[in-house]
């Protein structure tokens, strides 16, 4: 899909109001509603948008513990990647992973109840796959900018 400066603005708003009305984008980007639906569409259609989700308050829902783990692995190798990212999509306190480069394989953001859950989570998952080398974590004392929300 090409980019201008019509499918730019759309995407900058979307992703900060996936719920907004057509009209209202319409008006804010400067196209007809017929138009911007239709451009909207064609972004949905090749993949450019490839989702909508709701932002919640995750105080709210119990979770009050997130950290950022960083993970070496023993091995390099190709098995013991895909076995890591075969056990890691199973924890569900796992939102986030990815394989990085530099002195560690994996981040990941986990996110737990408490700190109680995550040593839970470090101890019983992290601790017992036989992939995992190092275990560094990083502990998010304050957010002050999320896009994803």
């Amino acid at each position: 899909m090409k980019s201008d400066k019509y499918n730019d603005e759309i995407l900058r708003i979307l992703q900060k109001d996936g719920r907004i009305a057509n009209t209202e984008l319409s008006q804010r980007v400067g196209l007809s509603p017929s138009a911007c639906l239709r451009r909207v569409q064609e972004l949905e259609r090749q993949g450019v948008i490839c989702g909508y989700r709701a932002s919640v308050d995750l105080k709210k829902l119990g979770i009050g513990f997130t950290a950022y783990v960083t993970v070496g692995l023993g091995e390099h190798t190709k098995r013991s990647q895909e076995a890591f990212e075969q056990a890691i999509t199973l924890a569900e306190e796992v939102i986030e992973c990815h394989n990085v480069t530099g002195s560690f394989e994996y981040i990941l953001r986990v996110e737990t109840t408490d700190l109680v859950a995550y040593k839970r989570f470090h101890t019983d998952v992290l601790g017992t796959l036989p992939q995992v080398a190092t275990i560094s974590t990083h502990v998010v004392m304050e957010s002050n900018k999320d896009l994803r929300a």
